[in-house]
């Protein structure tokens, strides 16, 4: 294993890794203030707005009934007082951040991911680009904003590194994919790529993909997964350290995903070390 944390910690440091960042990546942070998993995020919603029992803790259906009930500003205002505060970037979200790597995927809500950019990548220029709901922005899949959270008509040419957020986040607009109506419309395009921006699919050509704190236990994830890493190379590794459930297990195998049967913490912390001498090269 010490070997082949090495080679990622390598393949990171010449860009040839993509690191992709789920919710549990948050449970690195020491001062954790915003819901980290669906679940979180589902009761946290639903203690605020009455939904049915049986779709409490289901996010994406609470979602959607508050939408369709209230009003999709009410879906907004919910995320938004969710993830108001952020959560101090790791050690880890600052070393991915500050890494050769030019694209760095993140699929949670919170501004942890763009705060570590902003603290390693300021002198190289960074830009994220995030997923828009089709119920505010109908005709536009994705927003690109500059370093400064301003909106920006295209993706820049010189921009040296990308954060893609495909589900939104908290800054700086508050765009969101969360309720069932958001994801019905991306997933009816998604298999041609439409929703994937162009620059996320030239940089992924032939690259490995690096999953973080990621479960592929449910079809969004790993629809998702699938279809952001498209075209990219026949090799990526993935922290898993609970036993994969069946649909995991397949999927990684289909993916030619390598399962690292390690505590995130352990990981995060051998990763660390092992890029220390690649990043002081």
């Amino acid at each position: 294993m010490t070997d082949l944390i090495h080679e990622i910690a390598r393949s990171l440091d010449t860009g040839a890794v993509i690191p992709y960042l789920g919710p549990d990546m948050l449970s690195l942070c020491s001062d954790l203030k915003v819901p980290a998993t669906p679940l979180a995020l589902a009761e946290m919603m639903t203690s605020k707005v009455s939904v049915p029992h049986k779709i409490r803790k289901r996010l994406t259906q609470a979602a959607q009934f508050i939408e369709n009930f209230k009003h999709r500003k009410s879906v907004v205002h919910l995320m938004n007082e969710a993830f108001v505060a952020t959560p101090a970037p790791s050690a880890l979200h600052l070393a991915l951040a500050g890494s050769g790597a030019g694209l760095l995927v993140d699929t949670w809500y919170d501004d942890t991911s763009a705060v570590a950019m902003a603290q390693t990548s300021a002198a190289r220029g960074w830009a994220q680009v995030q997923g828009l709901s089709q119920s505010e922005h109908f005709g536009n899949w994705t927003g690109v904003y500059g370093a400064d959270g301003a909106l920006l008509p295209e993706m820049p040419k010189d921009v040296a590194r990308l954060l893609y957020k495909p589900m939104g986040s908290h800054s700086p607009a508050g765009n969101y994919l969360v309720s069932d109506s958001d994801y019905v419309e991306v997933l009816t395009e998604i298999d041609i790529q439409t929703p994937i921006p162009a620059a996320v699919q030239a940089w992924r050509t032939g690259r490995n993909f690096l999953f973080i704190g990621c479960r592929f236990d449910d079809q969004l994830t790993r629809c998702f997964a699938r279809q952001i890493m498209k075209r990219s190379s026949d090799r990526h590794w993935a922290v898993l350290p609970n036993e994969p459930t069946r649909m995991e297990a397949r999927f990684l195998q289909e993916q030619n995903i390598t399962r690292i049967e390690m505590p995130l913490a352990q990981f995060a912390q051998d990763l660390m070390q092992a890029m220390q001498p690649a990043m002081a090269a």
